[in-house]
């Protein structure tokens, strides 16, 4: 986590404060439904909430202490002892570390998740509200980056806009499952601790108990938050790569906005780079990146040991500090995106109409030439096309008029009208409907 990339709202998820308050918020409501239960005085639970409620938790004390012990959680109960006095003893009873350190861990994870779940909100009213600007402008589609057939800008953002809808489904499962405390003492078992303390701290932290706990919360559960992380990840490239091919000097159908002042290089004054998507697609590798070690944290020694720990110490704060900055990077360069139509019409003309090539080759085949002779017909003279130099406006349909196998089986007007562009687009309104119902 660096400042360069990272926002305010999420880094004080993972601040030392907020991860304090969050242990003593865990031992305080353990403390009161201990109480309830008459395992410890009433007046304790109390004291315990009147004294620490509201304090201020001295980090660079806690730490102190953790430099003799050796131990965090031991470092801080001593540390709250400090500021409650004598009923701090009827903390942590019948608790052990990971009770504390994973129920943290899930309330902290819950949180990023509400954070980037409006994240994505937000990124999908900017796509959304790009696709129906560019609903109809038409551009080529490509496969293996070859002229194919045409499509439209906002069927592009339609697209991605699906693909966004599928990660925020995927966020939302991943939270419900992350979201679990475990109060269950060592090993789980719940020999020293009521499953009823459990019960009563996951509902005051908006948590749900953990059907079976051994000493830590099931790792996959956590393998499971990440990767989906990385699917997000992988998404928000997917469309940063998208752009960065687009403003490719000789495409130029799209590119990121360039504010006045801005500049693109040190060395050359014309330059207007992709800054932007390039630094998404760096971002969305060091993201998933931390799915592996996540899916590593799987396994752990019998009912516990701390490999995953400082794994989870790091890539917590790391994936959704990382995730949350990138997924607002790309909700500004939606909003700003500039798109050049006339671009995509030019782009789509540069091969003479052969992105029309799948049309002529129906046509024959409907008018009574076999398929096989059918391809090699419109193949031969797509050739010549792909092959001439100059200017190829109307050639493909020239030669096509002018081939005697098309000729015989399809007049000049018949072959004229396969060149109407907008043929391929007469299903855009039911695309649109599908992805954003009929009010689009």
């Amino acid at each position: 986590m660096i400042p360069r990339y990272s926002r305010p709202e999420m880094v004080a998820i993972w601040s030392p404060e907020t991860r304090f308050k969050i242990w003593f918020e865990i031992e305080a409501h353990a403390t009161t439904k201990l109480a309830e239960l008459g395992v410890v005085p009433k007046e304790a639970a109390e004291t315990i909430w009147a004294k620490g409620g509201n304090a201020t938790f001295d980090v660079e004390r806690i730490d102190e202490i953790e430099r003799t012990t050796k131990h965090d959680v031991i470092a801080f109960l001593t540390h709250v002892s400090e500021i409650v006095g004598p009923e701090a003893r009827f903390l942590h009873q019948g608790m052990t570390s990971s009770d504390v350190l994973d129920t943290c861990l899930a309330v902290q994870l819950a949180r990023a998740s509400d954070i980037l779940l409006g994240d994505i909100d937000r990124l999908l009213a900017a796509i959304k509200k790009r696709a129906k600007e560019h609903k109809y402008s038409i551009t080529i589609g490509r496969s293996h980056g070859i002229h194919a057939e045409p499509t439209t800008f906002g069927i592009k953002l339609a697209e991605a806009y699906a693909e966004f809808a599928r990660n925020r489904a995927r966020l939302v499962a991943a939270r419900a499952e992350i979201a679990t405390a475990a109060i269950s003492g060592a090993i789980g078992t719940f020999a020293n601790i009521d499953p009823q303390v459990e019960a009563y701290v996951a509902d005051k932290l908006g948590l749900t108990p953990e059907p079976i706990s051994t000493q830590v919360i099931p790792r996959d559960r956590h393998a499971m938050f990440f990767a989906t992380l990385g699917v997000i990840a992988s998404s928000i490239e997917r469309i940063a790569t998208e752009i960065r091919h687009l403003q490719r000097t000789e495409v130029l159908e799209a590119e990121e906005f360039f504010s006045p002042g801005q500049k693109g290089s040190s060395a050359m004054p014309h330059k207007r780079n992709p800054v932007l998507s390039e630094n998404l697609t760096g971002l969305a590798r060091l993201v998933r990146g931390m799915v592996t070690p996540a899916l590593e944290n799987v396994a752990l020694w019998h009912e516990r040991d701390i490999s995953h720990s400082s794994v989870e110490r790091m890539i917590g704060p790391d994936a959704t500090v990382t995730l949350d900055f990138a997924l607002n990077r790309l909700v500004g360069l939606i909003e700003n995106l500039l798109v050049y139509p006339e671009n995509m019409k030019r782009n789509l003309d540069l091969l003479g109409g052969l992105h029309n090539s799948q049309r002529v080759l129906l046509a024959l085949t409907q008018a009574g030439l076999s398929r096989e002779d059918s391809y090699a017909a419109v193949q031969r003279n797509a050739m010549q096309v792909w092959q001439a130099r100059g200017d190829r406006a109307g050639l493909f349909a020239q030669l096509l008029k002018s081939d005697p196998e098309v000729s015989a089986k399809l007049s000049a007007s018949d072959i004229d009208a396969m060149f109407d562009d907008f043929y391929h687009l007469k299903h855009v309104d039911a695309l649109f409907e599908r992805v954003f119902g009929p009010e689009v």
